[in-house]
């Protein structure tokens, strides 16, 4: 997918990898870009550096996805691409249960990393099929391919997140529409800013946004399904479905050691 000339819509466009998205879609020539967000200033604050517009946006209502459509196609028509982008994390309150979070907050992960993105392709997949053309860039992440240690819902919503990418890319595929999901493990964002404690995902180095932007850029080019920033993550996913059990008690032996530094910064 080119993006030079495309209507782009970004969501959680007010900061992180979507606002370095929104900064590397523009260098890319795109034509106009939406930044779509909670918090409106910050969106606002990324579409005033990009000369795009911004709007305030909940993405785990339907309606509000299918206004922010409304309001892109109206300031640069059909949209070419979606990102939907937005993300939360909430760490289990008992390291030891990954059950342990309320209801809330598995229904508030499940409606931002899952149902946002059935919204989105629900809002925007009938233009793209009447006009052949489009594309999707779901914003995953690593935990999605692996996991997630001390975050049961982050972790499985992600894994939900990219099941229906599948689904989607599989219907969509002789349709000239395609989907790729951005899979990084740490980002130096917001998002990540829960202390020293990135749940094991900063294993192979924490990256900046404009590097995980750029990433996308290159993958979305390259038409992949999966764009992997940290390219490490391959062969965990290798070693993964090669020998699950191996795995697993790898994992195991990662949050023993995480387990013991968290006690220690305890003491």
């Amino acid at each position: 997918m080119e993006i030079t000339g495309k209507n782009i819509v970004i969501t959680g466009g007010g900061s992180g990898i979507g606002r370095a998205l929104a900064y590397a879609f523009h260098d890319e020539g795109a034509a106009h870009i939406t930044v779509a967000d909670l918090n409106l200033a910050g969106a606002q604050e990324t579409a005033a550096q990009i000369g795009g517009h911004a709007v305030r946006t909940d993405v785990s209502s339907e309606e509000e996805i299918q206004n922010l459509v409304a309001e892109a196609e109206k300031f640069g028509g059909p949209i070419d691409i979606f990102c939907s982008n937005a993300g939360i994390i909430d760490l289990d309150p008992d390291f030891d249960n990954p059950a342990s979070a309320p209801d809330r907050l598995w229904q508030r992960a499940l409606a931002v990393h899952v149902m946002a993105h059935v919204y989105a392709a629900r809002a925007v997949l009938p233009s793209m099929q009447e006009r052949k053309t489009g594309w999707f860039l779901n914003t995953a992440s690593a935990a999605g391919l692996l996991s997630q240690i001390a975050s049961g819902t982050y972790s499985t919503s992600k894994h939900a997140a990219i099941g229906f990418a599948e689904s989607l890319a599989i219907a969509v595929k002789d349709s000239g529409i395609g989907v790729s999901v951005l899979c990084p493990q740490a980002v130096a964002t917001p998002l990540a800013g829960t202390g020293d404690f990135h749940g094991g995902a900063d294993v192979d180095g924490i990256i900046t946004a404009a590097d995980c932007a750029r990433a996308a850029v290159v993958g979305l080019k390259a038409g992949h399904f999966i764009i992997l920033p940290h390219p490490a993550v391959l062969g965990y996913m290798q070693a993964k479905s090669g020998n699950y059990d191996r795995w697993i008690g790898g994992m195991a032996k990662l949050r023993r050691g995480m387990k013991a530094a968290r006690a220690a910064l305890k003491v």
